[in-house]
């Protein structure tokens, strides 16, 4: 499964908006492999959906992402994990071994259900 994660740093970057860097993954057999970066403008929205369906794609994990860019996301094929906050690493380790994001590392405020601004 191929995994992308929005990052500032060595965290998710809180909001999505002004994020410019991908992380991408390769998750196979509860392991990460295939770590490679890719910079991107997300203003550029059909760029970006572009880019994600091109790359393969099936998981983007963000933090706090608006309405249209979260419609533009999964509309296609991509599920979407937003309002995720902390460690790049101990996320993706934890979603590599199946373990559920939320409530764990759910961004401070955010409900389930209302993770949309």
């Amino acid at each position: 499964m191929k995994v992308a994660v929005t990052v500032w740093d060595e965290r998710i970057a809180p909001v999505f908006d002004s994020s410019h860097t991908l992380l991408i993954v390769d998750i196979k057999d509860e392991e990460i492999k295939n770590i490679s970066y890719k910079s991107f403008n997300p203003q550029l929205e059909a760029v970006l959906t572009e880019d994600l369906n091109r790359l393969g794609i099936e998981v983007f994990i963000c933090g706090a992402i608006s309405q249209t860019h979260s419609t533009l996301i999964e509309a296609g094929t991509i599920q979407l994990i937003s309002f995720i906050g902390g460690s790049v690493n101990e996320i993706l380790e934890s979603y590599a071994k199946g373990n559920p994001l939320t409530p764990a590392f759910l961004m401070p405020g955010c409900e389930k259900g209302s993770l949309t601004v």
